[in-house]
């Protein structure tokens, strides 16, 4: 019970990370009016954060190794606070600015230390479901800021939207004082006693001892340096397994989901339904990407983190073919049904294991040593190719067409099928250094 509470607790950082990402889709309707804001200004209150995120990301690698997994979490959850009272009391756009950009380096921070503090706290039989329920609250926190921004859109009170995540944060720096820190984290800094005082919460006393064991030997083959992202790029043991984890946080974000998800409103209005209020439709698609990632919180610990790839992104291939074609060969009702069952195909794929897994893995590939500061690598560069994407997806498909933009999108997944095929390694119920071994022999990596 206690590492359930523990992941409770830890989670909180992937719910505020959906929270105020999700926000500010429904709060923008209300803002520029406030506050007369033209196009320009609207994209930056959006993308502002994604910059910060990218920040955050890295930032958060390095704090989590010289201070610890919790202290840093502990941070985050106050910058998420602050963050947003300062968006709820902004008396103009650029403080509005200033606090997207703070709450964006914790987004980006959460994104990073969340799913590795997880996977340093779970026993390896478990460790699947408990890191991927933080992707589970991730897009819980979407759904459930999409239901406020709904709830909130009669008043137009968008100041309540934004201060609505101040009680969340609240919630999760006072339960932090009951989580205790990383056994790894502890271990590679000589703390034998204390990693087994917490492994011993968690798991039996022969798998506390093993573990011990990995982290022993790791600290071997480390001998006793924490590295830089820099120092990672330049290592010719470490170098090939943090350029998997990049190429998968790139893969996640040019395969187009948010790009799909910003055109999904405009889609369902070609079908003939009311697009009055497009709210009513992030819901419905918040709902399903919720449900699949539920989903695969179930079946990583038992199809495997690997297989779920595979599904996921040869669903996410064939759901691009008609889509784009819908755009290019249809027109009228077939259109808008192709389109809508494309659509929603593609974003369930998604739901079901690129969305969640590529977090779980990037989690458990690195070597411990490295684990935060790669984790952190590979999440800047996710947030990115977000930032990327979302600026150019308007002007590629003004430039070659909709329908050829998603099949550019499904191109993406198909090297992502061929790469994750012969590159990525399972991880189920492995130990770090089981999947070290696998990954380095599949990279061709020396020892």
């Amino acid at each position: 019970m206690r590492l359930y509470f523990w992941a409770t607790v830890i989670t909180l950082g992937g719910f505020l990370f959906g929270y105020q990402t999700g926000v500010v889709s429904g709060a923008l309707l209300f803002v520029r009016e406030d506050f007369d804001l033209g196009s320009v200004a609207q994209g930056a209150v959006v993308s502002v954060l994604l910059l910060g995120a990218a920040v955050g990301a890295l930032a958060a690698g390095r704090l989590a190794d010289r201070l610890g997994r919790r202290p840093t979490m502990l941070a985050i959850a106050m910058i998420f606070a602050l963050g947003s009272l300062l968006a709820a009391f902004a008396p103009d756009f650029w403080l509005l600015l200033a606090a997207r950009l703070i709450l964006g380096l914790a987004v980006g921070a959460s994104s990073s230390l969340c799913p590795v503090y997880l996977s340093e706290l779970a026993p390896a039989e478990i460790r699947g479901r408990l890191v991927t329920a933080n992707q589970v609250t991730m897009t819980l926190g979407i759904l459930v800021s999409y239901v406020v921004d709904l709830a909130l859109s009669g008043s137009g009170n968008w100041r309540a939207m934004f201060g609505a995540g101040f009680v969340v944060a609240v919630l999760m720096v006072l339960g932090l004082f009951a989580v205790p820190e990383s056994p790894a984290w502890l271990a590679g800094r000589g703390r034998e006693d204390r990693a087994r005082k917490v492994l011993a919460g968690t798991t039996d006393p022969d798998t506390v001892e093993r573990t011990l064991d990995d982290y022993r030997k790791d600290e071997q083959d480390d001998s006793g340096e924490q590295a830089s992202a820099r120092e990672l790029l330049r290592s010719s043991t470490v170098r090939p397994i943090v350029l998997v984890g990049l190429v998968l946080a790139a893969l996640q974000q040019f395969a187009g989901i948010n790009a799909l998800l910003y055109y999904a409103p405009t889609i369902m209005e070609s079908t003939g339904l009311d697009a009055s209020n497009a709210l009513i439709y992030s819901i419905i698609i918040g709902a399903i990407n919720l449900i699949m990632t539920v989903i695969a919180t179930a079946l990583t610990d038992r199809a495997g983190r690997r297989t779920l790839l595979l599904i996921s992104l040869s669903g996410m291939l064939v759901a691009s073919v008609p889509l784009g074609w819908s755009f290019l060969g249809l027109s009228g009702q077939s259109h808008s049904v192709v389109a809508l069952i494309s659509m929603l195909v593609y974003i369930a794929a998604f739901g079901l294991g690129l969305g969640p897994v590529f977090w779980l893995v990037n989690s458990e590939i690195y070597p411990p040593f490295a684990r935060a500061q790669a984790a952190a690598l590979a999440t800047m560069v996710n947030w990115l190719a977000n930032f990327a994407v979302n600026q150019a997806f308007l002007p590629l498909a003004g430039l070659i067409g909709q329908g050829w933009t998603f099949w550019v999108f499904g191109a993406v997944c198909l090297v992502g099928l061929i790469f994750v095929a012969k590159y990525v390694p399972e991880t189920r119920g492995r130990s770090p250094q089981q999947i070290e071994d696998d990954l380095r022999e599949r990279v061709g990596a020396t020892t």
